[in-house]
């Protein structure tokens, strides 16, 4: 994507003025918008890279705010605005604790940038963002219902190009009560963000979803939480770099390697294909979610992590018929790598917290 981009098909002297959605991601390295148009089409996208501390990340929000209004043009109606941050999130007060990699202790974000730009702002959590972005794409832009990871259907859809039909107009998610999401976070750390009938869930304290911390790993290796054996520790970016250390992509290369018959390779490997196959165990014997998307930056492996999850989801329910009567393969997912979808799932959670009618949104189509 260019750090840049109106959308091709805008044109604001032309068009009625409607109601533009803005959702902002801001994330350790960069800071990535987009804007939406009330019928949810993509209009602009823009990113600028990250600056810490609370003024630095205040300023450059506005500013991208302003920026992305610019690529919009005047000829607009009512704005709205979904930022989402790493770190503890109050979503309904706007405030941003612990958001250690940005510099952050603790900012009413929320109430800032409110006050700075005169426009509603909603707050939340990245990876519930991010969960709400994926879980409104269609479901063919992830993997097609009762396709397994390993089918050629499978494979040759993760491979269209997103200029495809069914890739250009990512559906929302039905509008039913009962639908749930589960969005796993394969990032630095390991989170799961959680959809119920198109809304995020917050849980009591706003930890729902913290499946990282959960210490069940018998090789009760440090983390930085404090605590040892936790998921996080076998099941994320941080875990392969510190297991595989030194190369720049770590996952597709101990695939690599260990496909090529690299024995420490496939004790690694089996290390973190068990880790993340328990993580999806969690989730799906917790929430019970219709479908389960793998995503963050070790997701942009593609094929050959859903393989590897399949793989340990497969040893499992080789030992169990009840795991075994789960199907747990075919809820698999893969988030999307051509979409903003953490900075989509910002507009749609800033347009829904100003309407407070998710219907309005959940059932209609994304367009980019």
């Amino acid at each position: 994507m260019a750090a840049s981009t109106p959308h091709p098909e805008a044109d604001t002297d032309s068009v009625q003025a409607r109601p533009i959605s803005l959702g902002i991601d801001i994330g350790g390295t960069k800071i990535e918008g987009v804007a939406m148009d009330g019928d949810k089409h993509l209009l602009a996208c823009h990113r600028i890279p990250t600056r810490e501390g609370n003024q630095a990340v205040h300023d450059d929000t506005v500013t991208l705010i302003h920026h992305l209004l610019d690529l919009v043009g005047p000829n607009r109606g009512p704005v709205t605005v979904g930022l989402g941050i790493p770190g503890r999130v109050d979503a309904n007060r706007g405030i941003v604790d612990d958001a250690v990699n940005l510099g952050i202790r603790h900012m009413a974000l929320g109430p800032a940038v409110t006050k700075t730009t005169g426009l509603p702002v909603r707050v939340e959590n990245d990876v519930n963002i991010a969960a709400l972005g994926a879980a409104s794409q269609a479901s063919d832009s992830l993997m097609a219902p009762r396709t397994t990871p390993h089918s050629e259907v499978a494979r040759n859809q993760a491979r269209r190009p997103v200029s495809e039909p069914g890739r250009d107009r990512p559906r929302a998610l039905p509008d039913q009560d009962d639908h749930v999401v589960a969005f796993i976070n394969l990032g630095t750390g390991l989170a799961a963000g959680i959809i119920r009938g198109g809304r995020i869930e917050h849980g009591a304290s706003g930890a729902i979803g913290e499946i990282g911390h959960i210490p069940v790993d018998a090789h009760q290796f440090p983390c930085k939480c404090g605590q040892c054996g936790c998921l996080e520790t076998v099941a994320s970016g941080s875990a392969v770099e510190a297991l595989w250390p030194g190369i720049a992509h770590p996952l597709p290369d101990l695939i690599a390697q260990a496909s090529q018959g690299n024995q420490h390779a496939q004790e690694v490997q089996d290390i973190i294909g068990h880790g993340i196959a328990l993580a999806v165990q969690i989730v799906a014997l917790t929430i019970d979610p219709a479908v389960i998307i793998l995503g963050g930056g070790m997701s942009k492996t593609g094929q050959p992590l859903l393989d590897l999850v399949t793989e340990h989801l497969n040893r499992s329910a080789a030992c169990s018929h009840f795991i075994a009567s789960l199907k747990l393969p075919d809820r698999l997912r893969l988030a999307p790598a051509d979409l903003p979808i953490a900075a989509i799932g910002a507009a749609l959670a800033g347009r829904m917290a100003a309407d407070s009618r998710p219907s309005d949104l959940i059932g209609k189509e994304i367009a980019s």
